[in-house]
Formats: C-alpha cells, sequence, structure tokens
C-alpha cells in the first residue's frame, strides 16, 4: 500500500465533516469508510486506493445526509477567544458559503486534502481541464467576495 493511512484518515475525516456538519457522524462515517475499504482490495490491486476511500466517503455521506435531512445538523463550535482568528474564520466562510456545494467541495479536495488532480477527476467525473476551470472560477470568486468586505 502506498499511502500513509493515519494521514489519509484525518483527510477523510474533514471530508466527512465538511460534508455533514456533524462532528460524530463525520467520526461514524470516517470509520465505516475504513471499515469498508479493508474489506474489499479489489481496488487497492489497481492502484485506486485513494479514489475508493474518497468514493466510499462520498457515497457513506449522501446516504448520511438524506437519513439526516429532516433535521437540521449543527454547525461546529468556534475558538471564541481570539477576536482576529474569529472574523477571519467568519470571512472566509462566508466567502465560501457563495460558492455553490461543487466548488466547495472541490476546493476542500484540492487545497485542504491534498488530493491529486487525477484523483479529484475521478471522485467528480470531471475532466482534468474542468477542475483546473471550476477551481480558479471559485477562487475568483472568493477574492471577489472577500474583497467586497474589505478583507485584503
Amino acid at each position: 500500500m502506498d499511502m500513509d493511512l493515519s494521514e489519509q484518515y484525518d483527510k477523510i475525516y474533514r471530508y466527512c465533516y465538511f460534508k455533514l456538519h456533524h462532528k460524530e457522524a463525520a467520526e461514524d462515517i470516517t470509520q465505516e469508510t475504513f471499515l469498508r475499504y479493508f474489506n474489499s482490495i479489489r481496488y487497492e490491486e489497481k492502484g485506486k486506493s485513494l479514489q475508493y476511500l474518497y468514493t466510499i466517503a462520498r457515497n457513506l455521506c449522501i446516504d448520511e445526509f438524506r437519513k439526516r435531512q429532516s433535521a437540521p445538523l449543527p454547525q461546529a463550535q468556534i475558538d471564541a477567544d481570539i477576536e482576529e482568528r474569529l472574523l477571519t474564520y467568519l470571512s472566509i466562510k462566508t466567502a465560501l458559503l457563495h460558492l455553490d456545494k461543487e466548488s466547495q467541495e472541490l476546493l476542500l479536495l484540492r487545497y485542504v486534502n491534498e488530493v491529486p488532480i487525477s484523483v479529484i477527476c475521478n471522485i467528480m467525473r470531471i475532466s482534468r481541464f474542468a477542475v483546473y476551470r471550476k477551481t480558479n472560477r471559485a477562487l475568483k470568486q472568493i477574492k471577489e467576495q472577500l474583497g467586497k468586505e474589505e478583507f485584503w
């Protein structure tokens, strides 16, 4: 196996948390993702381990979201002790919320979890060109939104 599973565990957790906005649900889905991954070795042999992990996580998050659709999930707790950090967080979060869900997911995969573009292409079922185009468009929208708030 060519990937560091402990590092991937943290990244899959972040991905699940991004999708669900619920700590316990993200923890459960992350564990279930790895259980299913270890119970199936068919993708590991083809060198698609990372893609397979994210596909499992994404499908489990979708299932969980559908189960909880009637009740909104609580938002993350924010460290209120540091005012500047809080304001930065809120500005960036507000800018991200102006993006569509696909763009948010793309930025999370690319910049937070550092997933390779080829894997993102397979996870999201879009071309490499589309990944670059959508990433650039999302970053431009964020900069414009932050510029409106005089963040820069």
